[in-house]
């Protein structure tokens, strides 16, 4: 469960917002009781800080399931070496994204950048914290980006991580354009040198064992 959806919310800062004030009183309860309850905190949309305090305050370790490295590529919603190295250090996870706004060319990403991004995101946070968060989002109308970005919390015009020439969802890279791109995608980990029990782990062990592991 996410605190946050890029803007501010009672729990925490979202990653739009230009003033990042932590995690809040309440958010500070609500991971508590997620803890309790086994639930896992993401904290995809959120910003700097209201993600680091997240990562201090859990007993359980938290993921970040669909961003990337703000290294490779800038985007609001990507993460910063520091943090990610913060995330590591208490065995959390990231889920690399593949939606083309948070890839460095977006729609013109090529995989051979990604898989060389993701293997040096694996020197600074071990391959075992790496596994995939695709962002997917197949055959919706772009209704439902609008309605993502807008809700019910504004009367003017929010285009998110589009923009007004480009308001709708953005082309996906031409090697993954739905799940038969992982394919694609183990191609490609194997060229720039993960091992296959890396590239296995890369693209699902490594949940499944972040799953189990939250589980007992």
């Amino acid at each position: 469960m996410q605190l946050t959806y890029n803007n501010q919310s009672l729990l925490a800062t979202g990653c739009y917002e230009a003033v990042d004030s932590g995690v809040t009183n309440f958010g500070k309860e609500v991971i508590k009781e997620m803890n309790r309850l086994g639930l896992v905190i993401d904290m995809s949309h959120s910003a700097e800080k209201s993600t680091i305090d997240a990562i201090e305050i859990s007993e359980k370790p938290i993921a970040i399931t669909h961003a990337n490295p703000s290294f490779w590529y800038p985007a609001k919603r990507n993460k910063s070496n520091e943090l990610l190295k913060i995330l590591s250090e208490h065995k959390g996870m990231l889920g690399l994204s593949l939606y083309p706004h948070h890839l460095r060319d977006g729609t013109d990403c090529s995989l051979e950048g990604f898989c060389e991004m993701t293997a040096k995101t694996a020197e600074i946070i071990g391959v075992e914290k790496i596994g995939i968060g695709s962002d997917l989002c197949l055959n919706q109308p772009d209704t439902i980006v609008e309605w993502m970005r807008n809700g019910t919390w504004t009367k003017s015009k929010n285009y998110g991580e589009g923009s007004k020439k480009k308001p709708g969802f953005p082309k996906q890279p031409d090697w993954f354009l739905d799940a038969r791109g992982f394919e694609n995608l183990e191609v490609g980990l194997k060229k720039v040198g993960f091992s296959e029990s890396e590239v296995n782990g890369i693209l699902g062990n490594n949940w499944y064992n972040f799953y189990k592991e939250m589980n007992k």
